[in-house]
Formats: C-alpha cells, sequence, structure tokens
C-alpha cells in the first residue's frame, strides 16, 4: 500500500504535460512464473525521443527491487532510485536496458500488476499497474511492439496467454513449458496482459470483412464453459457490427477473453487479451438475469470496441482518459440499442446517468470529462469521464447527423491509427469530418457540473405564435466558480392537444445565456416536448401543467419523452410533498392524475411490455434527492414509499392482473419475454407496498415456480423488504441452491443488503460476519456494501450508523485494496446537500477516515476532496 500520511500528495497537472524523453520502440519480457515468486527479466530497447528534454532514462516503479540493471548486455552501475522510480544516466541516442526483478503476486491484494487468483495468475496494468512488474516508463505516449516469453510448471499453469499472436511453444524435461507471444501492434503499458493457470476455453472463429479468419477463445475454469454461450455470441455480433457501423476491422490472428474471479473494475481491453470479472462472461437463465445478460453484452462490446477507440488509437495522457472511455461507452450504448429496444436502452442509459453522474456534478468531486488535475489517476475512472464522456460526444452525432459523424471518425482513425492522442485531436477530427463548428462545445471538455435550462413558453393566440425562452446555467463546481454558456443542442417538438400530434421536430440549439425562438401557426397553446430522446445531458426546469404530463405520458411519440413525463408527473408530486406544498386536495389530486396516467400505460395495447415496465417504474430516491437542497432522505423515501403504497392499493386489481398475465408468458430471451418478467417484478413491488401480507405470498409462489434467476432474483428482492415466515425460506434456499456459485451469492447478499427491510442495516452487519463473506474479493464487498451506500433508508439511518458502517469499512479495506476502498467514499461526500443533523454525521465519518495514520493515495485524495471541496 502507498502511504501517504509522511508526504504531502503530488498533484499532477495536465498544464505540466512533457514528451518522454526516451521511447521504447520494443520490449521483450521473460517471465519465470510462480505464485509467490516471480521472475521478470526486462529488454528495453530505449531510443531517446527528439520532441523529449534530452534527460535521463527514468522508468517508473512501485514497491519494486533492481536485482540487475545491464546496458548494452553489459553490467551497468550507472543507475540510482528516486523514490520507486529507477533512474539511468545515458550517453547517445539508442541502448538496449535490461533489468530483472522478483515479484509476489500471492501477496498482491490491491490486485494491480501480477497477481494470483485463486491459483491463477492475471495482470490489471490500467492505470499504473505495468509498474508494479518490471521498470518502466509507465505512461500511455511510450508504445512498445511486445515479444513474451512465459515459462512456468506445466501441472499448475497449463496455459499460458499474453497479448498478440502466439509464435511459438514447448516443453522441457524438468516439467515446465514455454510460450512466445508477439503483439506486432505497438502499445503503451497499461496494456499489456498475461493469464496463466488451469482453465479451458470456448471457441469460435469470425471472418472479417476482407476475408481472414479470427479464432475467438472465451477461457474460464473448468466447469463453468456451459456458461459462455452469451458471451462468445456477443463478441460475434460486436466484431460484425463494428465493421458495419464504423469500418473497423480486427487487426490480429487471435482474440482471447479470460474470466477471472478478483478483478476491480468490470473488464479489460488488453491487446488481443481481454480479461474479465467472471460476473460480465457467465450467463444462463439459471443464473443471470435478463439485466446480467445486457451486462455481458455490453461489456463484451465494450471491450472489443476499444481495440480501435483506445488501443489502436490511445491516450497521451491520463487526463485524456475520456477520449478512449466517453467514446467507447457510445459505441457499446449504440450496439447494445441496435441489438435490443433502442428506446429501452436510452431510457436505461440515462437512468445510469442521472443516479451516478449527476450527483457526481453537484458535489465535492466534480470535474470536467477533462480534467486538470489528480492526486490518484484511478480516482478518475468516474460516471463524468464514462457516462457524461458519452453524451458529450452524442451531442456532436445529433449536431452532424449519422453520416458527418462517421466521416468525422473515419478521420479521426485515418489521422491518429498509432498514436497516442488528446480529446482535441478528436474533437477536431469530428469538426473537419463533419463539417461543424465546435469552437464553443469544447467546453463540455473544460467545465464540470450539470447545465440547468430554464424554460417558459408563451403563446399569442391573435398571431398564433409561440415563443420559447431559455435560459441556461453552469453551477459552480469546486475549482470552478464561474462558468460560459454551453452549447446544447435540444430536439424539440410542439404538440397539437386536440389531434395528439405534432408538425415536426426541432433541433435548437443553445449558445446563449438566454435566447428565445419563435414559431408560428399555432391556433391553440400547444403541448411542450423538449429534450427528446435526451439530446442533450443537462436538467430542464420547464414547469408544466399536471394536464400537459399526463397529455405527453400518453400522447409523445418520442419514447424518452413519453418516459420523461411520466417521471416529472411523479417528480414535481413528490417534491412538493417533502417540501410540504400540498394540503390534502393537491395531493389526492396529485395521486389521482398519477395513478389516472400509470392506468392508461397498463391498458395501452401499443406498448411491448419492454417499455411498459420502463414507464411504470417510479423515480428512484437518488434523482428526487437531486432536485432537492438540502434533503431529508427519510422524508423523500416515506413519501415515495406513501405513493408506491397508494397506487397499489389504488390500481391493485391491475397489478394483479398484470403479474397473472406476465406470469404465464413462458421462458425466452425475445423481447416479449422479457418484458412479462420485468413487468412481472413491477407489479409486485407495488403489491408489496400496499398488501405486505398477501404479496409475500404472492412473491413466494413467484420465487417457487421460477425457471429463471430473473423471476427468482424479483420474487427474493421483494421477499428480502418484507417480515415473515416467506422471506427466511427463500433466502434459505436461495443460498443451499446455488452455494457453490460465486456471483450468485453476491446477489443473495446485496438483495439483503439493498432491501426495504426496516432492520437491513442489522441485516448488513450480520452478513459482514458470515462466513461467505470476504474483504479480499472485491465483487463481494461491493455485493454487501455497495449495495447498502445505494440504500439510503438504511444508509441514512438518523443515528449516523450508516455511515459509521461504510467508514469502518473503507479503513479496514484500505490496506487490502485502496482502489476499492476509495468508490465508497463518494457517498459519504454528499453530506452539504443534506440536511443539518445527518450532515454533521457525514462529516465527522469523513474526518475519522481522514485522520487515520496510513491511508492510500486513493482514498487520502477522495477524503481531502470530499471534506474541502
Amino acid at each position: 500500500m502507498k502511504d501517504s500520511a509522511s508526504q504531502p500528495p503530488v498533484v499532477i497537472q495536465r498544464a505540466d504535460y512533457r514528451p518522454p524523453a526516451w521511447l521504447v520502440p520494443d520490449i521483450a519480457l521473460d517471465f519465470l512464473l510462480d505464485l509467490s515468486a516471480t521472475q521478470v527479466t526486462a529488454t528495453l530497447d530505449v531510443e531517446r525521443n527528439p520532441a523529449g528534454d534530452g534527460g535521463p532514462l527514468r522508468l517508473n516503479g512501485d514497491g519494486l527491487v533492481a536485482q540487475s540493471v545491464a546496458v548494452d548486455g553489459e553490467p551497468h552501475s550507472a543507475w540510482r532510485m528516486e523514490g520507486d522510480d529507477l533512474v539511468v544516466d545515458l550517453p547517445g541516442e539508442a541502448h538496449q536496458v535490461t533489468i530483472e526483478t522478483t515479484i509476489d503476486p500471492t501477496a498482491n491484494t490491491q490486485l494491480s500488476g501480477l497477481y494470483a487468483s485463486g491459483g491463477l495468475l492475471c495482470t490489471q496494468c490500467e492505470a499504473e499497474g505495468f509498474r508494479r512488474i518490471t521498470f518502466f516508463p509507465d505512461r500511455p505516449d511510450v508504445l512498445s511492439r511486445y515479444t513474451v516469453t512465459l515459462t512456468a510448471d506445466k501441472a499448475a499453469f497449463p496455459v499460458l496467454l499474453s497479448n498478440g499472436n502466439p509464435m511459438d511453444s514447448g516443453e522441457e524435461e524438468d516439467g515446465t513449458h514455454w510460450a512466445i507471444w508477439h503483439d506486432p501492434w505497438p502499445k503503451p503499458s497499461y496494456l499489456f496482459a498475461l493469464v496463466a493457470g488451469d482453465l479451458v476455453a470456448t471457441r469460435g472463429t469470425f471472418t472479417t470483412m476482407s476475408g481472414r479468419e479470427v479464432e475467438l477463445a472465451i477461457w474460464v475454469r473448468a466447469g463453468d464453459e456451459t456458461r459462455t454461450g452469451h458471451a462468445m455470441r456477443a463478441l460475434i455480433a460486436s466484431m460484425a457490427w463494428d465493421e458495419k457501423v464504423y469500418g473497423r476491422e480486427y487487426d490480429l490472428d487471435l482474440f482471447n477473453i479470460v474470466a477471472v474471479s478478483d478483478f476491480n473494475a468490470g473488464a479489460m481491453e488488453n491487446k488481443g487479451l481481454n480479461i474479465f470479472n467472471t460476473r460480465y462472461i457467465l450467463a444462463d437463465p439459471e443464473t443471470a438475469t435478463d439485466g446480467d445478460y445486457d451486462g455481458v453484452e455490453g461489456v463484451v462490446a465494450h471491450e472489443y470496441f476499444h481495440n480501435w477507440s483506445g488501443n489502436r488509437v490511445t491516450c497521451r495522457d491520463w487526463f485524456q482518459l475520456s477520449l478512449k472511455e466517453g467514446f467507447t461507452v457510445l459505441r457499446d450504448q449504440q450496439f447494445s440499442a441496435d441489438m435490443g429496444s433502442a428506446p429501452v436502452k436510452r431510457i436505461e442509459d440515462v437512468r445510469v446517468l442521472r443516479s451516478a453522474q449527476f450527483p457526481e456534478d453537484s458535489g465535492p468531486l466534480a470535474h470536467p470529462i477533462r480534467p486538470n488535475s489528480y492526486q490518484e489517476i484511478s480516482n478518475f475512472y468516474t460516471a463524468t469521464v464514462y457516462n457524461k464522456g458519452a453524451e458529450v460526444i452524442r451531442m456532436m452525432t445529433v449536431l452532424a447527423g449519422s453520416e458527418r459523424f462517421r466521416a468525422g471518425t473515419d478521420l479521426y482513425f485515418e489521422r491518429h491509427d498509432g498514436e497516442a492522442a488528446t480529446c482535441e485531436d478528436f474533437v477536431k477530427a469530428i469538426e473537419d469530418g463533419a463539417g461543424l463548428d465546435l469552437a464553443q462545445f469544447r467546453r463540455w471538455y473544460e467545465q464540470a457540473g450539470t447545465p440547468q435550462v430554464d424554460v417558459a413558453m408563451t403563446h399569442d393566440a391573435a398571431s398564433g405564435s409561440v415563443t420559447l425562452a431559455f435560459k441556461q446555467t453552469v453551477p459552480p463546481t469546486p475549482g470552478q466558480p464561474v462558468k460560459q454558456p454551453m452549447v446544447i443542442p435540444l430536439r424539440t417538438a410542439l404538440f397539437d392537444r386536440a389531434s395528439g400530434a405534432h408538425g415536426g421536430e426541432h433541433l435548437i440549439v443553445l449558445n446563449e445565456a438566454a435566447q428565445t425562438f419563435t414559431f408560428d401557426g399555432f391556433a391553440q397553446a400547444p403541448v411542450l416536448s423538449l429534450n427528446r430522446g435526451f439530446s442533450a445531458p443537462v436538467a430542464i426546469n420547464a414547469p408544466q401543467s399536471v394536464d400537459d404530463l399526463v397529455f405527453l405520458a400518453a400522447h409523445d411519440d418520442d419514447a424518452f419523452a413519453r418516459y420523461e413525463a411520466m417521471q416529472q408527473l411523479v417528480v414535481q408530486h413528490l417534491v412538493a410533498a417533502v417540501e410540504d406544498r400540498l394540503d390534502d386536495a393537491a395531493r389526492a389530486a396529485g395521486r389521482a392524475a398519477i395513478a389516472g396516467a400509470l392506468g392508461a400505460i397498463l391498458a395501452d395495447p401499443a406498448l411491448d411490455d419492454l417499455m411498459r415496465g420502463e414507464l411504470v417504474m417510479l423515480p428512484g430516491e437518488a434523482y428526487l434527492a437531486e432536485q432537492l437542497n438540502p434533503v431529508d432522505p427519510a422524508r423523500v423515501h416515506a413519501e415515495r414509499e406513501a405513493l408506491k403504497a397508494w397506487l397499489g392499493t389504488e390500481l391493485g386489481d391491475a397489478w394483479r392482473a398484470l403479474h397473472d398475465r406476465c406470469s404465464a408468458v413462458p421462458y425466452g430471451l425475445d423481447a416479449a419475454a422479457r418484458g412479462a418478467r420485468k413487468l412481472k417484478t413491477q407489479a409486485l413491488v407495488y403489491l408489496a407496498a400496499a398488501d405486505p401480507a398477501q404479496t409475500a405470498l404472492r412473491a413466494k409462489a413467484q420465487y417457487d415456480a421460477a425457471d429463471n434467476m430473473t423471476d427468482r432474483q424479483g420474487a427474493l428482492m421483494v421477499l428480502c423488504g418484507l417480515d415473515g415466515p416467506q422471506r427466511e425460506a427463500a433466502l434459505a434456499d436461495f443460498h443451499a441452491r446455488f452455494a457453490d456459485n460465486r456471483l450468485v451469492i453476491d446477489k443473495w447478499f446485496s438483495l439483503q443488503a439493498g432491501s426495504l427491510h426496516p432492520k437491513a442495516l442489522d441485516h448488513v452487519r450480520a452478513l459482514a460476519q458470515h462466513p461467505d463473506f470476504t474483504l479480499t474479493n472485491p465483487n463481494r464487498v461491493r455485493a454487501l456494501y455497495m449495495a447498502f451506500a445505494a440504500n439510503p433508508q438504511a444508509f441514512h439511518a438518523a443515528d449516523g450508523a450508516g455511515y459509521a458502517l461504510i467508514a469502518d469499512l473503507i479503513l479496514a479495506l484500505d490496506p487490502i485494496n485502496g482502489n476499492v476502498a476509495a468508490r465508497f467514499v463518494a457517498p459519504l461526500g454528499r453530506w452539504r446537500r443534506i440536511e443539518p443533523q445527518r450532515a454533521a454525521l457525514m462529516r465527522a465519518a469523513l474526518e475519522r477516515i481522514a485522520a487515520a495514520p496510513r491511508l492510500s493515495r486513493d482514498v487520502r485524495e477522495q477524503v481531502s476532496k470530499s471534506l474541502e471541496g
């Protein structure tokens, strides 16, 4: 663990970027693999960089000891250690440097670099893990061709994998074997990978658009191969889609994926050897929900798409992270939309943005999608860089149209193939290729915060004109108190009330603090449909009457706008209730309007069940909290639950009929069956709020009859929030049934930690002592504690016990895995937006963490910013 207590944090500034003094065109790595003592010999061909500063060769390390250093084949003594870095003074223009190190993968609980996972050896090098393997200029703008030789005991490690194409292999009389891999494409060190262990492969092939046949393999532990079929289909579909939509062809003879149980993130796009968390590879109906299937498909696609948007064109420095991640998130979103329901996918993406990124933008950790500084780069793998980054590029597609945007991306890949590029390079390519002026648009890369757009509509009956007046503001964020107007493209329609139709969609582009737009031909005031398709990642304040929102929820032909109208109908009502602005009559009228709109949705024969399932979901408590400042989480929870219970009673017959209808639909992966499963659980949610005792019986019957994980988990989720024998029986059965499946037991932990049960906090305390719980597996930690931190009624316990629980976790986890521990700081960092009593308790929890003597850089940065920001 990196100890930051004894020294002030080093702040890395984007403005300080300088090209490397030395380049490494080629590197040869020789590994003698062992779980506790792996020997690494690195031979670097180094060349002085003409654009560099002429300084010495600086090779980054992290906890390494150089056992020997040689230059041009001779022992070399003119080197020194500066902190963790090995610095070599070299004359002339080119040399060969050889360094020997020994590392202990089993002791590497940080899961960064080379580490052990259940007898396997695997790597994770993004962002700065390679320096934990060998000394190297570990920065993304040093691109090298890698030749890797792996040697290991064949019985312990029968499979030896690395990047690129296999070149040779053999066995020795001492029981060892070896394999040589070569990657012909220059890549930065963060894309290096190796895996060694006892694995089996599911194999396939793909023929590229130029006629080359690529071998495909997904490597898993024996027994898991039966659950890799969906991932293989997703990979093949991704390769075909990227050729069709972006013209990108795969460029090696082999594409390998390995699934491992211990992994800090979801997956990693290492060139030709993707390493995945098992969560995003293994799926079958018995163990994976429909959401899990979608997750596998989306993440497999995401990592494959990185082969071009991240590997062939990589980042110049880590400030440019959204160059690869924002663009690739957009690409995987587009792929998933094409593979399934595009409207539903858009709604899901916006829900994620609003629940994860909007709070980030309004809190102490707010940052632009291209940050200006950092202390620990792992802290910038954020919803802002990924999800908001995708939305910013999506706005370019709105402004350019699909054909011109494709011309821009073609130009980007043509200009920068084989280079380490910047966000500016990407914007410039889109600008030139699509023929756009993106000068002001670049502010999206520079300014943090979610723009707020206020809209007022006036109608002049005499002239038949409608005027829309817009005002935009970008709120202050840490380090950026004053903001400039953004370019905001808003897809807009004006509906005729009588016909229920509109005369065409308009693209309104805001670029000033205040603007007005006038439309003619409206004898009657129209109904405004704004930000259709969520064309811009902004918060809209356009007060609309209940009648207008009900109209849009029933008639809007844009699926997202219809969903948004339903959400806003509920948000306006609940915010007014929380703020005590509703008398009895207003409360009754608001509830009646929501029930009427929901009833119409349930009865609409034109809707498919997948979309119906989205329209009936109430806004989440995190999104509701964003509408209030300060927020009383208990009051938000109480009002939302009261509304849910009332709707469960008022529409009880409809919910029961819906549950019965959907229960009769047989299992399948088609849209109709998936929609039925989604609606089935939503019906249970409303019924449980209205009549817990009877719904417990119905939910247990669904659990017992389930022939798939979606139905079983949906029923168990509802039961977890209820008291009664059905809850305990289902939880016991679920654990016994899946005791040998780590991913499914993660669900068992998560469902209890995230439940509506009034004793959820006590349940989490007990589960932390369960024999199946461990702090060393990130999936298990997230399953229990992240589900709890996202459970407002439990996390925000009035006495602060929830905050103390998360603080205790951070302090216990940080010495084991600082990267994962740091992810739990953000929920506490929201204290400024919470009512004063809870805010004081949250701040006290942060101060207790800050006072700890030995914090990782990851946690130290997040805590200090949360206290100061």
